[in-house]
């Protein structure tokens, strides 16, 4: 079974088709404003982004990076500080507490959901405590893949040890627990606008978004080279951080389709479910979870089917990819940071490691038609069925 045209694996020119009018006006506009930098479409977003998310104040900066970066920054984390994170992730959510001077120790993940596994959080907290060598500061929780991790628990062991609870929620903006937004929980969540993003600019853009006043007015502070009430009163050491008006503009107009895009994403995840072989797997949510699916991702038994599997859907012309081919605790750029982060080097993280060998991404937009769903569906079964 082939679809009869090319399967995007995001595609964003179906959206752009039914927002170019608006898109045109609004960019239009800031070009005749000439503000680029911190125009009012920037606090229009913001608002706008409270209003969706149910978070109080939302401050846009450059992007994912930079928003976890400003967080971070906010809390005064540094030299001699372990901050706790998923070793199943993207790099960026390790690189920032490496470059604040913080030792990140990476955290197993569950293999059911895919998210920060709280049993091994705890163990490796209490290792860290009992060597005392650094402070626990914070957790950073992530979101893979848009499903949401378990913040009731994350802020629950948080408040217990003062540590600051950080939201990566850079995959999952629009995704509910417990009939809430993220935005919503933990002390601080960054999002990533980078254009693949459930709702994503045409270039770099990110936010923060918390319910405390004094957060945000820091991260404020922050993202414009640490500014007071005017531009040359420097109260901090801050950063360029800005997000741009033009990026902000092109937000506004992507916004208003989001909840219906994320309907539209549960539908395609719901019709894969279906159509998949049963030895194929996805990560399922927690209870009382809906998740954005920013990427749709399946676990197969072993490299070898998946290698299998991805040569076969390459020859159907589907595309796919793997997020993520290596843990963190592997990288070259962690590795060495990873093993002297606990004396007598850290407990292994068998779960990262295997989920690595065995995950594969599909096709997965609020645009991806259900015979091409089908068509993935036959070619993966077909594959399965021939075996390597």
């Amino acid at each position: 079974m082939t679809s009869p045209r090319p399967i995007a694996f995001f595609d964003m020119k179906a959206q752009q088709v039914l927002i170019r009018d608006q898109l045109d006006r609004r960019i239009a506009t800031v070009l005749e404003s000439g503000r680029f930098i911190q125009g009012p479409e920037v606090d229009e977003l913001e608002a706008a982004l409270c209003a969706f998310s149910g978070a109080k104040h939302a401050v846009g900066v450059s992007s994912g990076t930079d928003a976890l970066q400003i967080a971070m920054m906010a809390e005064g984390i540094g030299g001699g500080d372990a901050v706790f994170l998923p070793a199943f992730t993207y790099t960026a959510t390790a690189e920032v507490p490496l470059v604040l001077g913080a030792t990140p120790i990476f955290v197993d993940v569950d293999p059911v959901n895919f998210n920060i596994d709280l049993d091994d959080l705890e163990a490796r907290l209490a290792l860290v405590k009992a060597e005392g060598r650094l402070r626990p500061r914070a957790v950073i929780g992530v979101d893979l893949y848009g499903n949401p991790a378990d913040w009731p628990a994350i802020e629950a062991l948080c408040a217990r040890e003062g540590m600051f609870a950080l939201d990566d929620a850079a995959q999952s903006f629009g995704a509910t627990l417990h009939n809430r937004r993220l935005g919503t929980y933990a002390h601080a969540t960054a999002l990533s606008f980078y254009p693949t993003k459930t709702l994503g600019c045409y270039g770099d853009g990110g936010a923060l978004l918390t319910d405390d006043a004094e957060r945000a007015e820091l991260y404020r502070s922050l993202r414009t080279h640490g500014e007071g009430r005017s531009r040359y009163e420097v109260l901090r050491t801050g950063m360029n951080g800005r997000l741009d008006t033009l990026q902000a503009a092109i937000l506004l107009c992507k916004l208003p389709l989001l909840e219906g895009e994320l309907a539209a994403r549960n539908r395609a995840a719901d019709l894969y479910a279906q159509l998949l072989p049963a030895a194929v797997h996805a990560p399922q949510a927690v209870p009382n979870a809906v998740s954005a699916w920013g990427i749709h991702t399946i676990k197969l038994p072993d490299a070898a089917t998946r290698a299998h599997v991805q040569k076969a859907l390459s020859a159907e012309s589907i595309p796919s990819a793997i997020y993520y081919p290596r843990p963190l605790h592997h990288q070259p750029a962690y590795a060495q940071h990873h093993a002297g982060a606990i004396a007598g080097g850290p407990p292994p993280l068998p779960v990262s490691e295997t989920l690595c060998d065995q995950v594969m991404s599909l096709p997965m937009h609020p645009y991806l038609a259900e015979p091409d769903i089908a068509c993935i569906g036959a070619a993966i079964a077909a594959a399965l069925a021939v075996g390597r």
